[in-house]
Formats: C-alpha cells, structure tokens, sequence
C-alpha cells in the first residue's frame, strides 16, 4: 500500500501536450487538451455517496473519478470538469522496476464526479506551472474498487513483482462524449445532480463546453482560495450527519457543504 487510500495511476514517456493556463484570481487553472498523458490512481468511493460536484447517488453504480483540483476548476465543491466523459487507456506503471507493460490495453469511459484537492505532495498537486511526480499535469483518481469495473481491471504480474496493485500507472486519455459512451448515461436516475442541495452542486448530464451545458467554478464564483492544506491540517468542522464524498470524514466548511477528501501524504 503506497498511501493511505491506495492510489493507482500510469504514466508513459511519450512527447507531452502543450497546457494553457487561464488566469483564476492569483492561481492559475490549468486548461487541459481533449487528449493526452495522465495518471491514474485510485480511491474508495462508497456506492450512493455524494460527491463533489453533487451529482446523483446512482451516479456511484456506474465508472467515476475524481479530477486533480486544478485541472477540476475548484477548490471545493464543483468546477468545469464536472460531469466530462473521458476514455482511459491503461499504458505502464510508473513506480514499478521494471515498468509493467500490460500485454492487453485496457480501457474504461469514466464521468468526473469528484474532486482530487491540490496537497504539497503526492499525484494530485499538479499546477499550472509544475507537474506531479510522474511528470503529468492531470491525474484520475478512479472510483475502485466499483461494481461497474471488473476486479481485474488493473493487470498485474505477481509471480514477478510480488504484488498486484501497482498504485500508480500512466494512461492516455481522450474526452469523449458522455451519450451514449458512458454506460450511465442509458440511466436517468445516474444522470445530474442531487435536487436537496441547492447552487451547491452541479452535474452536467453531457457537457459540452458551452456555457449552457458546463459548470462554473464555485470558488471562483464565492471568492475561495485553493485549498492548500495537506492531509495533517483540518480547519473544518466535523459535521457527521451529511452523507459526502469519499472514505474520509465529511466536514461542514464556511464556504460549502461538499468538500472533497482526496489528499495525499
């Protein structure tokens, strides 16, 4: 186990995509291209848990992930990235010696539904002006183990390696269109957000880009800072009763009821 919640990602030397940056108050958002080199861990998301961008609990039956925060948008509750569809292609792992080289490509359509928070380490805190240690400026945190994703999704070699999870891998991923690609999308009730929230949420069914179809930042929108604090510094309040997010406490903040608990040491 690599950290506390497991992650898994990937990445592969190959040519890197230009980035654009776009200017959010004094902290850049880093704009992504509709396809390039990520890398991907994963996390315990519990099935009918509400996430960052508040969309639906059936959301959770199908394959989700969360963003790395400045690629998401925000630094709480919901952002641009929202609701996208991405196809993920598993490429090599990263921290293995040697990297493994899967002999079969697998891949997985996933809808952002959560929030990786920006930390001083670990595969989440890429900026607009630095990567994260595998080299990338995105990172998909995978909901995994799900019921939507067989549990031999990750390939492995343990009679070589001595082990089946590699935690962090390179994968390739491509924007894609959530109708009819993500196998929620044939379901109403995975689609959209929570209605008992309020402006809190926002799940795109497909979105687009368009500003009629795409989230704003709600940081942006409320004045919030990115949230910079590593996994040792709590601020907030424990509020116990609000069924949030991921396998950490929820908190009730000044600035949201949704918070995001995806950091790592």
């Amino acid at each position: 186990m690599l950290f506390p919640r497991v992650p898994n990602i990937i990445r592969r030397t190959i040519p890197f995509l230009p980035f654009i940056v776009v200017p959010s108050f004094a902290t850049p958002w880093i704009e992504y291209p509709s396809s390039g080199i990520a890398t991907m861990t994963h996390y315990t998301l519990p099935e009918n848990f509400i996430a960052s961008c508040g969309c639906t609990a059936a959301s959770t039956h199908y394959p989700t992930a969360a963003l790395n925060q400045m690629a998401y948008g925000s630094s709480t509750a919901y952002g641009p990235s929202c609701g996208r569809c991405f196809s993920l292609t598993l490429l090599n792992t990263f921290l293995s010696d040697p990297p493994f080289y899967p002999s079969e490509a697998k891949s997985l359509i996933i809808k952002v539904t959560d929030l990786c928070p920006l930390s001083i380490t670990g595969w989440c805190n890429a900026t607009a002006s630095d990567p994260n240690a595998a080299g990338n400026y995105l990172n998909f945190d995978l909901a995994y183990p799900s019921s939507s994703i067989p549990d031999n999704f990750f390939p492995s070699n343990e009679s070589y390696y001595g082990y089946t999870d590699f935690g962090v891998w390179n994968i390739s991923y491509q924007s894609v269109s959530c109708e009819p690609n993500w196998s929620g999308s044939k379901s109403t009730a995975a689609l959209g957000s929570v209605t008992d929230l309020g402006d809190s949420v926002c799940c795109p069914a497909n979105p687009t880009g368009s500003v009629n179809d795409t989230c704003p930042s709600y940081s942006e929108q409320n004045g919030i800072p990115p949230n910079t604090q590593t996994s040792g510094v709590t601020s907030n309040l424990p509020f116990p009763n609000l069924r949030l997010i991921t396998s950490k406490p929820a908190y009730l903040s000044m600035y949201t009821l949704l918070l995001a608990t995806h950091l790592f040491f």
